[in-house]
């Protein structure tokens, strides 16, 4: 049976649906005001892994991960930019798009963006107005009553006080509590506007994905996930919110994938220490960059560095030579065999992809040792990743043929067919110290990059 470690409750705990045979996911996705980093490029990766991994456990998947497209960062962004807030997000959406088609990240089922989404927030609001849990503050804000929602606090495990002494509670003498948070926000003059019982505002950023989640998966489903970053405040006050204004549980699984590290700090933005996703694909192939990010457990911090890509290069490149003797195309598992037995039970166990990388390299091992019949299992257990589904010998040359490597190649023969075999292994050395390894089988030279 499949395990899930769940944020709530701090446990690994067996996978039960809702509803046989379905499995209702929400993410958080991106705000989008600028290029994704790697740090988004892992939350796409891993919640993509997850969900093939429950599609091929026989589950039917229903997978939704928002957009956010209004909030303080893409306003100033656009007015900075002297453009409209619409035509910002959605560049910026066109541009995630692409870095995720890239990584070979499968459109989610629904994308739903918040502005669109602005009535069922509303409605969301003045039911928890109703309930006693929200108030207009005399700024004109509508905000959430923390303290009169019990259970405050049980996904990040703190206790009211706790959280009061912390330092990311936002001083506003607008609120009753320093830990009330906005739902509602009065807007500018300059800022975008919606009509509300309130007063035109714009909504806060919390509520978004509790109407969008409840929207589009019910008011009480399966699982939520996103960066640890995310589990408090952010999905702390989903399940106020949520539960509040709905009077049921709001999500029974919560997944949260580690940082994205660079020199032991967190990658973000803020900090100016981030990689674009575009930046890095200038440097390496987008199916490297997806092997890099599933070799580390998704809950675990993943390192970051040119020193760790290459190695996840030279690391895919062993997987794909083990399969220059097969070509691409549909191959189904056998899950009797072996090797996949193990890569079940590795992906049973909480999604362990280290241990399903291992499982991969025993059966390269194999192949490479002559065992040639179990390349087609070695394509197809990779391919429930997204992965090793290229022809062997496209990626070995780096995705692309370059002239002056055949017309080395073709000089090379031709030297060899003088029996000039310095000048051969002169040029063999040339290729050799610009990444290229010749490799002659069969009367043929192929070759690779390093």
């Amino acid at each position: 049976m499949l395990k899930i470690h769940n944020s709530l409750g701090r446990t690994k705990q067996d996978f039960v649906p809702m509803r046989a045979g379905e499995a209702r996911m929400y993410v958080c996705g991106m705000t989008v005001y600028d290029y994704c980093h790697l740090g988004h490029a892992r939350v796409l990766v891993v919640f993509d892994i997850v969900r093939r991994w429950l599609r091929a456990s026989g589950y039917r998947v229903t997978y939704v991960r928002n957009v956010t497209d209004i909030d303080d960062k893409i306003i100033r962004r656009a007015a900075e930019n002297g453009e409209s807030t619409d035509a910002l997000t959605t560049r910026f959406i066109r541009y995630m798009e692409e870095d995720a088609a890239a990584l070979g990240v499968e459109p989610p089922d629904q994308e739903p963006r918040a502005t669109r989404y602005v009535p069922q927030m509303l409605d969301m609001i003045a039911r928890l107005e109703t309930k006693g849990l929200a108030y207009q503050a005399p700024s004109g804000d509508v905000n959430f009553a923390v303290r009169r929602f019990p259970g405050y606090g049980k996904l990040s495990g703190k206790s009211l006080d706790e959280l009061r002494a912390g330092e990311r509670v936002e001083v506003d003498t607008a609120k009753e509590d320093p830990l009330d948070f906005v739902l509602w926000k009065r807007s500018k003059p300059e800022e975008p506007r919606w009509p509300s019982r309130w007063g035109e505002g714009r909504p806060g950023w919390h509520i978004e994905c509790s109407a969008m989640g409840c929207t589009l998966l019910g008011e009480h489903f399966d699982i939520h996930g996103g960066g640890q970053d995310l589990q408090f405040p952010h999905h702390e006050n989903e399940i106020a919110q949520s539960e509040g204004a709905n009077g049921v549980p709001f999500v029974n699984y919560w997944m949260h994938n580690g940082f994205v590290r660079v020199d032991e700090e967190k990658m973000s933005k803020s900090l100016g220490n981030f990689f674009t996703v575009r930046d890095i694909l200038k440097k390496f192939d987008p199916e490297v960059v997806r092997f890099f990010i599933l070799r580390a457990h998704y809950r675990s911090p993943l390192n970051y560095s040119d020193v760790h890509m290459e190695d996840a290069k030279s690391a895919l490149a062993r997987l794909y030579t083990a399969l220059k003797e097969t070509k691409p195309g549909k191959v189904e598992v056998d899950w009797s065999e072996p090797h996949a037995q193990r890569f079940k039970e590795a992906m049973d166990d909480d999604f362990g992809t280290p241990e399903v990388v291992a499982v991969l390299f025993d059966l390269a091992n194999r192949v490479n040792a002559g065992e040639k019949a179990l390349a087609p299992q070695l394509r197809a257990l990779g391919g429930v990743l997204g992965l090793l589904q290229r022809d062997a010998q496209e990626f070995l040359q780096g995705g692309r043929e370059e002239r002056w490597i055949t017309e080395a190649i073709e000089a090379r023969a031709a030297a060899r067919k003088r029996k000039d075999f310095a000048e051969a292994d002169r040029i063999r050395q040339a290729l050799l110290d610009k990444g290229i390894v010749l490799e002659d089988k069969a009367g043929a030279t192929t070759w690779r990059r390093l």
